[in-house]
Formats: structure tokens, sequence, C-alpha cells
């Protein structure tokens, strides 16, 4: 399996749930120093494990990158996708332009939809495999400070629904676990509790990373829907 921008959150926890079931893992993410400690870590509890280093937000990396997991690796079997937004491009809505939402269309939209189309041939192929995506909730339930992110994930949803009922009768399945919660761990979760003035008292629900590891492995593993979505958000 490849997971595309393999954080110390949900990314590693998923690593770990699919490694140990046998598969093989290529971990892809900016930060090389990083991801080389991941897979060092997995390669400790017997999973085996690859680093790649990209910075995933440059379409112009994703042929590279692959064609690097797919020498070491052999095919890709289940990608894990997530999109790409920097801190400073989440913005409440009234703050966003035309370069804003451009900005945040190429990161949560046109790079998922890049690495997904040089995957999905040899999926297609092989009539198995899987094509897992990361949401946040303002995907799906609108939120007028993560306007942003959810004007971007939203499109990136709704191409997801369209390829789980076409990929299907080909033996592919295409899912997105959207995820309400703060995912302990993560890069989000350090940034959120460091910034404790511009939280307002919004104190939200968290997550362990092990339970979204578990519930991308019953996507994986089921395939009976398009979506699994944890938590809630706030209004």
């Amino acid at each position: 399996m490849a997971i595309f921008g393999a954080g110390p959150g949900a990314g590693f926890a998923t690593a770990r749930r699919f490694g140990r079931e046998g598969f093989r893992v290529a971990l892809v993410a900016r930060s090389g120093d990083r991801v080389r400690a991941f897979a060092e870590e997995l390669a400790g509890e017997g999973i085996e494990a690859a680093a790649f280093t990209a910075d995933l937000g440059d379409l112009e990396t994703h042929g590279r990158v692959v064609d690097a997991i797919t020498a070491r690796f052999g095919a890709v079997d289940v990608a894990v996708i997530n999109g790409f937004l920097s801190y400073e491009a989440i913005r409440p809505v009234l703050d966003l332009d035309v370069e804003a939402i451009r900005e945040v269309l190429r990161g949560t939209v046109l790079a998922p939809v890049s690495l997904t189309r040089l995957i999905l041939p040899g999926l297609r192929a092989k009539g198995d495999g899987a094509l897992l995506y990361g949401l946040g909730l303002s995907a799906k339930t609108p939120a007028p400070p993560l306007a942003a992110p959810g004007s971007g994930q939203a499109g990136l949803r709704n191409y997801i629904h369209n390829l789980h009922t076409v990929l299907a009768p080909e033996g592919v399945y295409a899912g997105a676990l959207t995820i309400g919660k703060l995912v302990q761990g993560s890069d989000a979760q350090v940034l959120f509790d460091s910034h404790v003035e511009a939280r307002h008292g919004f104190e939200p629900e968290r997550v362990e990373p092990a339970e979204l590891a578990e519930r991308y492995w019953e996507l994986y593993t089921q395939r009976a829907r398009a979506e699994i979505t944890v938590g809630e958000l706030a209004a």
C-alpha cells in the first residue's frame, strides 16, 4: 500500500494496521527525515516499509514518486490519498477570493485526482484494489471558519462517490473516511493546542489514530459503502 501524505496521526497508524495484515508500505511525505523515521519504526515491528520524499502539493512530482514506489514494491494495491493544504490557506468564507480558492483546489482536488489517475489503471487492470481518501467533515457539513478546505473537499467527496459507483462492478473500491474529530498526535492537534488564544473556547472531540486506522481497514475489507464518517462538526 502507499500512503500519500503520511503524518504522525492517522497516516502512521494506518500504515501499522495494514502492515500487520501483511501489506508492504510506502510512506510519502514532504519531510524526509520524519517519514524515514516512520519507516524505521515500522521495520522494527516487522513491517516492510520504505520512505519516499515528495512535496505532493506539486503535481509535477507525482509521476516520479509513483514510479519510485512501483520500482521498489511493484504496482500499488491500496492507496490512501490525502489532500494537501497549508495552514495559511485555511481561511473563513469571507476571506476567500479567486486566488485563495485556486490554491485550495490545487491541494484538495487536483493533487488527489492526479495521484488517482496515476494509480487507477493498475487497479483496473487487476480488477482489484482500493483507493481510500481522507476528508474533513467540512466537506459535507458547511462550516464558515473552514470554508477553504470544505469548498475543495466537497468537490473531491463528489468525485469519490462517483468513483465508488463506477468502479465497484470492476472489483475496484473507492471510499472516503470523513473525520470530524481532532486526531490525537497529528500535526493538526499540535497546531491547535499551541494556539489557545485562537480557539475562542472551542474544544473539539478527539480521536485516537488507531480508531481511524480501523475505519480505513473496515472500508477496505467490507467495501459496502462509499464513506464512513467519524464525529460531528459543531455549528
